[in-house]
């Protein structure tokens, strides 16, 4: 499915667009509802951040007058929540437009460095948690491919433009019954097709001699002893595995993970048609049986 985010300007990101040099921000001169309506997290949450990434963001500006680990963390959260970069937003934490995109790339950065801290398929398994929610036994996550839409590469690459005739990136994300990130896999060129990036992704080399549970996936992937599927369908780089990231830092922190509201249905998935040769008998039977059990 396709998420609807702005554009990704990769180019403003590595080159910045000006110099104005502005006074600097202050955390402490807003309102909650400023940095809430402007940064998209709560102040407690940005003052926990900018600590949890202090030191390397200290470690990545030895100047004369190096920014703020404050304000290198609002210039990322301002751009990962818009986007893009814009000229207001610069102009708001007083710094330039080049000198924004450094911040960008520094927060980025150190999010990917606690990626293995933060988004880890070793955790207890989330049975009883599914279980309880959809009644549904057995289940390890939640997987899906969702689309990231990218500025068109310079290069006439064409491996970026999915089904849908933009440039995207595809990102391979599982998460438990909380919606916290359990795998995520981010540097997926947009015009593969799911079940393609399923088969080369560190998720199906994990699973494939997995002995308990299961992932559910919709339709269009197929179905497997380790990946439970429907009967019919259902509604259901480096910036994007920072706001991975970032995802399970404030759920972990205790901030709620569906407090956005959707801006388009969801889209109903294509049924993958599998040839007879890659049917898997073992699990259509293990199918039947979790359904006459537990749904009948």
């Amino acid at each position: 499915m396709a998420i609807p985010i702005a554009i990704l300007d990769c180019d403003l990101l590595l080159h910045g667009r000006g110099s104005k040099i502005l006074d600097r921000f202050d955390l402490d001169s807003v309102s909650d509802n400023f940095l809430l309506t402007n940064f998209g997290f709560p102040r407690d949450f940005i003052l926990y951040l900018v600590d949890l990434l202090r030191e390397a963001l200290c470690r990545r500006t030895q100047r004369s007058r190096a920014i703020s680990p404050e304000v290198q963390v609002l210039a990322a959260l301002g751009f990962y929540t818009s986007g893009s970069f814009q000229t207001s937003m610069g102009d708001t934490i007083g710094i330039s437009q080049a000198s924004m995109s450094r911040c960008v790339s520094n927060v980025t950065r150190a999010l990917v460095e606690k990626a293995p801290q933060f988004i880890t398929f070793n955790r207890e398994p989330s049975f009883e948690e599914f279980e309880r929610v959809a009644g549904f036994p057995g289940v390890l996550g939640v997987l899906d491919c969702v689309q990231v839409a990218i500025k068109a590469p310079n290069s006439e690459d064409s491996t970026y433009v999915n089904k849908k005739g933009f440039h995207s990136v595809a990102c391979q994300l599982v998460c438990d019954a909380r919606g916290l990130l359990l795998s995520t896999e981010t540097h997926w060129p947009g015009g593969l097709e799911d079940t393609i990036v399923l088969e080369r992704s560190a998720v199906h080399k994990h699973l494939q001699d997995n002995k308990e549970g299961w992932l559910l996936g919709d339709g269009r992937y197929p179905l497997r002893k380790w990946l439970m599927t429907p009967y019919s369908p259902e509604k259901s780089s480096s910036i994007l595995l920072a706001c991975c990231v970032l995802h399970n830092i404030s759920l972990q922190s205790g901030l709620d993970a569906w407090t956005l509201e959707r801006t388009e249905p969801l889209e109903q998935p294509k049924i993958l048609d599998q040839k007879p040769e890659d049917r898997d008998s073992e699990a259509e039977e293990l199918r039947k049986q979790i359904i006459h059990k537990h749904f009948s």
